[in-house]
């Protein structure tokens, strides 16, 4: 059966796409609209343009769509070519020109005059009406032509607190002054108040700015001889305090040589950022740090925060669904390798409470939905050096780690460290250059320390460990455990797999202790070296086989105290030890041998606690004996396959007695050793209790224990049914004093008493009538003693 699923492997990269297929016929559009839509088709609402809401509102005549930074609004035609209502009041921020008056004659275009005392009015207003007036009109001009250095084209002056000249435009110069050479465009002085001050609504204050892209002079000079601030921008609106662009040049050049001063500092004693640098540009930084010596290019720190909430550098990335990285390091030059581009330093001692504080570095995906890594290093190189890694861990203290990974939700399922190799390369190679493991591993849960695993697609190895070292006499592999667990479990889940749960092998011309392809061993007082458990009831398969295809043994078993050298059980119906020899052998199915002569044991010992044979041999060969025995390699016993026994040096028996067994009348249950019989009349070849005085028919006695016993039976019938009646030897016999006392030798006769004998009387004796000679006296009424039994 095939084994368990793996878990599933990483996703493969997408296939090429296929080529389209032939558009097919246009169907009917329904269903809920999408996108800027709303509502079903076929009659969808129009609810958004690129995302941005439009205001349920119905516009009116001559009105247009207007973004108002929220939504699209309906808004009413001002200026611009359309209908014009005096009093006409706006304010637009627009770089084209609002309002203009052209007189495409020669003559004077605005001519005003007016007497009234209101305020605020206008003598004079001029307006060039043109679409295409001549370069440098002016709706009114002051011409002054004289060259001297006091002339004034145009003159302004007022007597108390207002305004010598005052100049208004909706967008355009309010006042405007143009230097031809050397000159100043606008001079500006005051002797104790300010030279310059330039104020704005709503448009910008002061612009100054050089036209010409070949003047290298400065835009705006700002100097001071005193100790004050030489430029002081403040804002106490929303608005920049300095917004500075430039094309090639620098927005802002900031330039000190002093090490406690800086060319450029922002304060924040707020809540806002000191300096922010922002771009559009997909090739060039919002905020560069420059270093042409051996300082920083950037330093950001935290001076004197004690809080833990300060940050010395914050890059950020996905504000207002932006993307992107929020931090880059780069190395250009690959001849520069005697520093790193990252470095990352701490001397704290770390927050032994919460390990995601006090680090060096410390890097968080915070979304349980991401795929993303809280890490990634790579490394593209050709070589595998020491330190060439996507990420290097280094531990240089006597304790720590050179690399942690901790999946600490108890809830997760996700794994603590993933390698993998697409290559031909390890996935994980670890080495200890001490005493140390190169891997350690270990599990407080039900799970597995190490689980090796080959996909059903694959055909390496699930785990190799193989030692190079001719002198490491250390193990190669060491499974021990404290707990009932089996420290080793090998198991080939196939069943029609032909490979071994565990292979051992040594490759050795030595036979050493040891020396061995699987070494069990059994240190305590209990426990199996080996065992061998074929646990399927419906198994046929061995425990254990071994196999010498060489001049060894196929199993040596030896117990050095007083256990078995083997020892081998059965269940079931089956043999504990089964030796056999194929038909194409030569050898012997078993061979028993002791080669100490000082060793007193049997060679060979057979106990039976039940009631089958305690030795059967069976010979089914064409020759040869059932049994050969032999003493200093000569036979002295042997039995043929007949079942003939023969016995150089004679048998010795430990009964007494010859005995023959015979049927008998009536139930055997009334028959006893000791029993006198006598020949039956009433059935051939039986025998029953003797029952009258000098019979002539005694033929033996019920032996007690013979020392051999005859038949004409097989040796597998059942004899329980009949009496082993002994015909010569010495046999107990029951007696009584029915002839008076029995001393010894006195010749014994059947007694009327059945069963018994008694003394003979020599006068009355005949032929065929004497049972024995009585070997020990007797004066008691009946008994048994010991007779001689040789009837006569």
């Amino acid at each position: 059966m095939a084994g368990p699923v793996g878990p599933a492997g990483l996703v493969g990269p997408a296939g090429p796409v296929g080529p389209a297929g032939p558009q097919g016929p246009a169907g009917e559009v329904s269903g809920v609209a999408g996108g800027d839509l709303s509502g079903n088709f076929p009659n969808p609402l129009v609810v958004r343009l690129q995302g941005t809401p439009v205001i349920n509102t119905a516009p009116i005549a001559d009105q247009y769509l207007k973004f108002d930074g929220t939504s699209w609004v309906p808004s009413s035609i001002s200026g611009g070519g359309g209908a014009l209502t005096l009093p006409f009041v706006t304010n637009e921020n627009n770089a084209g020109t609002l309002f203009s008056i052209t007189n495409a004659g020669d003559g004077t275009s605005l001519e005003g005059i007016n007497n009234t005392t209101t305020s605020s009015i206008a003598a004079v207003r001029g307006i060039v009406n043109s679409t295409a007036p001549g370069g440098f009109s002016s709706a009114v001009r002051g011409i002054n032509n004289g060259t001297g250095g006091l002339g004034i084209g145009v003159w302004g002056s007022q007597a108390g607190s207002g305004w010598g000249v005052y100049g208004t435009t909706p967008n355009g110069l309010g006042v405007y002054g143009n230097a031809t050479a050397n000159g100043y465009g606008v001079y500006a002085n005051s002797n104790s108040g300010t030279g310059l001050n330039a104020t704005s609504v709503n448009g910008i204050a002061a612009n100054i700015s050089i036209n010409n892209n070949s003047n290298n002079n400065v835009a705006l000079s700002a100097n001071t001889v005193g100790n004050g601030t030489v430029v002081n921008v403040s804002t106490t609106g929303n608005g920049t305090g300095v917004l500075s662009s430039a094309g090639a040049g620098f927005g802002v050049h900031g330039i000190t040589s002093q090490q406690t001063s800086a060319g450029v500092v922002g304060d924040n004693n707020g809540a806002g950022e000191a300096i922010v640098g922002r771009t559009t540009s997909d090739i060039a930084g919002a905020v560069v740090g420059r270093n042409d010596g051996g300082g920083y290019g950037v330093r950001g720190f935290v001076a004197t925060s004690t809080a833990n909430t300060g940050i010395g550098v914050y890059g950020q990335v996905g504000l207002n669904n932006s993307t992107g990285r929020a931090g880059r390091f780069e190395n250009f030059n690959s001849d520069n390798t005697e520093a790193n581009t990252l470095e990352v330093h701490t001397n704290g001692n770390g927050n032994i409470p919460d390990n995601t504080l006090g680090n060096a570095a410390s890097f968080t995906v915070d979304n349980s939905n991401s795929v993303a890594a809280a890490v990634r290093g790579e490394v593209n190189t050709i070589f595998g050096n020491f330190g060439a890694a996507a990420i290097f861990g280094t531990s240089s203290g006597t304790g720590g780690f050179a690399g942690l990974f901790h999946a600490s939700n108890p809830a997760g399922n996700g794994n603590a460290l993933v390698a993998i190799n697409d290559g031909n390369g390890n996935a994980i190679t670890a080495n200890s250059s001490k005493n140390g493991n190169a891997v350690e591993a270990n599990i407080d849960g039900a799970g597995t320390a190490v689980y090796g695993w080959v996909p059903s697609f694959a055909s390496g190895r699930p785990a190799r460990f193989q030692n190079y070292n001719e002198d490491n006499e250390s193990d190669v592999v060491l499974a021990k455990t404290v707990g009932n667990g089996i420290a080793g479990n090998f198991i080939v889940d196939r069943v029609t797999g032909t490979s071994p749960a565990v292979k051992g092998e040594v490759n050795s011309q030595f036979a050493n202790f040891g020396t061995a392809g699987v070494y069990g061993l059994s240190s305590g007082t209990g426990g199996y070296a080996g065992l061998f458990y074929a646990s399927n009831a419906a198994g046929n398969g061995p425990a254990l086989l071994a196999l010498c295809d060489g001049n060894g043994n196929g199993i040596t078993a030896n117990a050095g105290g007083t256990g078995d050298g083997v020892e081998a059980t059965c269940d079931g119906n089956g043999n504990a030890i089964f030796g056999w020899v194929p038909n194409f052998g030569t050898g012997k199915a078993a061979r028993f041998a002791n080669f100490n002569t000082s060793n007193g044991q049997p060679v060979m010992h057979i106990t039976n606690a039940g009631t089958g044979n305690g030795l059967l041999v069976n010979h089914t060969g064409a020759s040869g004996s059932v049994a050969v025995f032999q003493s200093a390699s000569g036979n002295v016993a042997r039995i043929n396959k007949a079942g003939r026994g023969f016995f150089n040096g004679g048998t010795q028996n430990s009964g007494a007695d010859v005995a023959e067994v015979f049927d008998v009348t009536g139930n055997i249950t009334a028959y006893e050793p000791g029993d006198v019989l006598v020949i039956a009349v009433s059935g051939d070849r039986t025998v029953e209790k003797s029952a009258e005085a000098y019979s002539t028919l005694v033929a033996g006695v019920y032996a007690t224990k013979p020392g051999v016993l005859l038949t004409e039976e097989d040796i597998d019938a059942d004899i329980s049914g009949k009496v082993p009646m002994g015909v010569i030897g010495v046999i107990p016999t029951k007696v009584c004093n029915e002839n008076g006392a029995i001393k010894r030798g006195d010749m014994l006769v059947t007694a009327s008493r059945a069963g018994y004998a008694m003394k003979a009387d020599i006068s009355k004796v005949h032929t065929g009538q004497v049972l024995g000679k009585a070997l020990e006296n007797f004066d008691g009424e009946t008994g048994k003693i010991k007779v001689l039994v040789s009837v006569k």
